[in-house]
């Protein structure tokens, strides 16, 4: 279902953009994938504003949060306790880079550091529940973690969220034998993670990245490329449809997806 009015507990519902350059951004994101863009005017919102798409709300946006801080697009986990997920984080290995705190009336928001050293970000609703509409061109569609200790994260997110893995391993050409694993909350899919490339610096950590889905893969990677993106994989076959790697203008990375398959 595309529409959606609430998550269950363990289930990505939102995601956002920390930017170095807030205004660059949005007009990157609402050329390419046609979003319209609304910058909260109170002071108390900190200058985060939210995307878009056909009336309903997609994605958010905000400065990065501290300087020197890279471009970086967030992915958010439903919960109904943010202060036990934050407790279990700890447990787990993890670290509570910001302890939860409550988004004016929006809801309660955590931010985690996993065990393979990764950020992820919780979200406890109240006013808003996340994103209200998936799986659609111009929506996000997908998560998936790039991960350095792909063991330290399977045992941190089944201890904190209650997540299972599904591993599949099949042949990539140029690749040879690839494994992607799949996350699963009560038996349903939810997220995906992959091994990090050995190609990536030494510096940078594990990370999460979003899929957003598009009805012209071809022609959304070469609008991007007349806006100033990167692109790291022009088009590659998967079993839910072929994909693209972007970095957009200010650094962040982000897939864009002919999605032929939900769940």
């Amino acid at each position: 279902m595309s529409e959606r009015n609430g998550y269950a507990p363990g289930v990505p519902c939102w995601v956002d953009l920390s930017s170095t350059d807030t205004e660059a951004s949005a007009r990157f994101y609402t050329e390419l994938l046609g979003w319209r863009v609304e910058f909260s005017p109170d002071p108390a919102a900190g200058g985060y504003g939210q995307f878009f798409a056909g009336g309903k709300v997609v994605a958010g946006i905000g400065p990065t949060f501290t300087e020197g801080m890279p471009s970086v697009w967030n992915t958010y986990v439903a919960t109904d306790d943010a202060a036990a997920v934050a407790d279990r984080a700890k447990n787990a290995g993890g670290q509570v880079v910001i302890e939860p705190m409550e988004v004016l009336d929006q809801g309660t928001m955590a931010v985690l550091q996993a065990a393979d050293g990764g950020f992820v970000s919780v979200w406890q609703a109240a006013a808003h529940h996340g994103a209200q509409l998936v799986n659609e061109p111009g929506a996000w569609c997908w998560n998936e973690l790039n991960s350095r200790d792909v063991e330290a994260a399977e045992r941190f997110y089944r201890d904190v969220f209650g997540w299972t893995v599904d591993a599949s391993t099949m042949e990539v050409p140029g690749l040879g034998p690839y494994t992607y694993r799949s996350f699963l909350s009560e038996g349903h899919l939810v997220a995906g993670m992959v091994e990090m490339s050995p190609n990536y610096p030494d510096q940078v950590p594990s990370f999460w990245v979003p899929y957003f889905a598009v009805a012209d893969l071809d022609g959304t990677v070469a609008k991007s490329r007349e806006l100033g993106a990167n692109v790291f994989i022009d088009r590659m076959d998967s079993p839910a449809g072929p994909f693209a790697l972007l970095q957009d203008p200010q650094g962040a990375l982000a897939y864009v997806m002919d999605l032929q398959r939900t769940e």
